[in-house]
């Protein structure tokens, strides 16, 4: 993968999409990870990480590396997603998911979510955090 943004062929975050939304895009990516290509589901993760979480967890190799780590391996290739009503505070939102792993284990996540920063993605639902509960 290339240091691209936003990774091409994969969603990406739009104006419209409420947070319910932003979370559903990722979980539904990450469940079938590999799909179009190697870690798309990654991929269409970072799409939707703010900037702020971009620049803390990414380039994207790293954030890779993040994510299919031992606290968010059960996020990817998901067998079950749950996921709790979104509690909104403002241009804040935050949802928790309780998701099972393909080896069985269960976690729960709790994303958090906003929407006011500076340059073109103002006013776009993004992923600042995903905290393990």
């Amino acid at each position: 993968m290339t240091e691209e943004f936003p990774i091409a062929g994969l969603p990406t975050p739009d104006p419209e999409f409420e947070p319910e939304r932003v979370v559903d895009v990722q979980l539904t990516a990450l469940a079938t990870n590999d799909d179009p290509f190697e870690n798309a589901g990654i991929g269409t993760a970072y799409n939707f990480a703010s900037p702020a979480n971009r620049r803390a967890t990414g380039p994207f190799e790293r954030f890779v590396r993040m994510v299919t780590g031992p606290q968010y391996a059960p996020m990817v290739d998901h067998v079950e997603a749950t996921t709790g009503p979104v509690e909104r505070d403002g241009a804040t939102a935050e949802q928790r998911v309780t998701l099972t792993g393909p080896d069985g284990r269960t976690e729960t996540y709790a994303f958090g979510l906003s929407r006011r920063r500076e340059g073109a993605l103002d006013g776009h639902w993004l992923t600042d955090r995903v905290v393990l509960e």
